[in-house]
């Protein structure tokens, strides 16, 4: 007898074969798990923000370790020291509209702080415990500023590009220096902290000097 392919069912009733659908490769693949494209853009775009975080913290650190501290000569001050310069002093803000407080150069003066802007010029300065100025007399044209009389005496005469305001209703004068073109801020922060801070004194202008 000639020989022949058995073709007989196996014991599950399917007849013996090797082949595979050939379909069975690609579908293995397709159930590889595929990212959504949301999740890839989230992937890219968290690592930039982070270097960008980065960059403006360094660049913010920058300006504020290269702030210039402010020299300051001395004047007479004999009230300096005094606990209502003490308390002037502590009550003032941190920051005056765009300046920030600064550091003095060493050896600094008693009784005086300053403020100045990150990317330098001119600071404002202010000075408790002074002698009463001698432009302050009978007489003299005083400015409120939020129940704070100031003197305001220009320093034009003195080839500068600032004037001077003092105090001359406290317990203690105290002067202000601002850079010409600060603005208003400044001075009103400044009288609303000494107006918190000291009471109201009457005011003892020097006499008119005889014509």
């Amino acid at each position: 007898m000639s020989p022949h392919q058995n073709t007989e069912p196996d014991a599950d009733g399917d007849k013996s074969t090797d082949a595979r659908p050939s379909g069975a490769a690609s579908s293995a693949a397709d159930t590889t798990p595929r990212r959504h494209p949301a999740l890839i853009a989230t992937a890219v775009a968290l690592p930039v923000a982070l270097l960008v975080g980065i960059i403006v913290a360094a660049v913010m650190t920058g300006r504020t370790t290269t702030r210039e501290p402010v020299a300051l000569g001395a004047v007479p001050a004999p009230q300096a020291e005094s606990a209502e310069c003490t308390e002037m002093l502590e009550a003032m803000p941190d920051s005056l509209d765009d300046y920030q407080r600064a550091e003095l150069v060493k050896p600094a003066p008693a009784g005086a702080l300053a403020w100045n802007k990150a990317d330098g010029g001119q600071a404002i300065t202010l000075r408790c415990g002074l002698d009463r100025p001698a432009e302050f007399v009978q007489g003299s044209a005083l400015q409120v500023v939020d129940d704070v009389q100031w003197l305001q005496v220009s320093g034009k005469d003195q080839g500068l590009d600032a004037s001077t305001w003092y105090v001359v209703d406290r317990g203690v004068y105290a002067a202000l220096t601002l850079p010409d073109g600060t603005g208003p801020t400044p001075i009103q922060a400044v009288s609303d902290a000494i107006a918190k801070a000291l009471p109201a004194k009457p005011i003892d202008p020097a006499p008119a000097p005889h014509s």
